[in-house]
């Protein structure tokens, strides 16, 4: 999977389901699943960066500039 490592502290943050947008932190050996709003929802790990799940599970929203209007 892609994913997003913590600035501070190198977790990895990855969108775990795309249809509820949970995401995994691993950090090390411990693995927690988050929502996206950063709430814990299994794992060992049980603290995240909510800020940074907003972001990998939020909304993905297209560019307008990469839209072909040339249809």
């Amino acid at each position: 999977m892609n994913g997003i490592h913590h600035p501070f502290s190198g977790a990895l943050y990855e969108l775990e389901d795309p249809d509820t947008r949970t995401i995994r932190v691993t950090d090390g050996d411990q693995i927690g699943i988050f929502s996206r709003y950063g709430r814990w929802i299994e794992g060992e790990l049980r603290e995240c960066d909510p800020h940074l799940c907003g972001w990998i599970g939020g909304p993905q929203i297209m560019k307008h500039r990469m839209v072909d209007d040339a249809g």
